[in-house]
């Protein structure tokens, strides 16, 4: 692995040991996601949900996209092995737990209703 803190497993596993931020990562498992989103899903103000992305970008987790006034968020595909592996079994466990589910089902009715009040958006979008 590389050298720098970034790439250590360390910070990988310290960074996936906030549960915030395992929110949002499950809720991005569901592909790009504005940060409005995150945040009315999640029902955490703003600069927190930011604080915590801007952390999993570091650890190389997540990439960000700017459109306008809104920043979209994805998981990033990562070439190290160790990352890959964890963020698979990571993924699966998500996939079954209820809790995680339940967020996932709010985003897709949060994302329908910001989608009608975005300026210049449609449904479709």
């Amino acid at each position: 692995m590389k050298t720098t803190e970034n790439a250590e497993p360390a910070f990988l596993f310290k960074t996936l040991a906030d549960p915030t931020r395992l929110r949002l990562l499950n809720l991005l498992a569901c592909g790009e996601t504005c940060v409005c989103e995150l945040t009315d899903t999640l029902r955490v103000v703003q600069p927190k949900v930011s604080r915590h992305l801007a952390h999993l970008k570091r650890a190389g987790l997540v990439e960000a996209r700017r459109e306008g006034k809104w920043m979209h968020y994805r998981w990033a595909k990562h070439g190290d092995p160790l990352v890959r592996h964890v963020l698979a079994g990571l993924r699966e466990w998500m996939e079954k737990d209820d809790q995680m589910n339940g967020e996932r089902r709010r985003r897709r009715k949060v994302c329908c209703e910001i989608s009608r009040t975005k300026p210049g958006r449609t449904l479709n979008q």
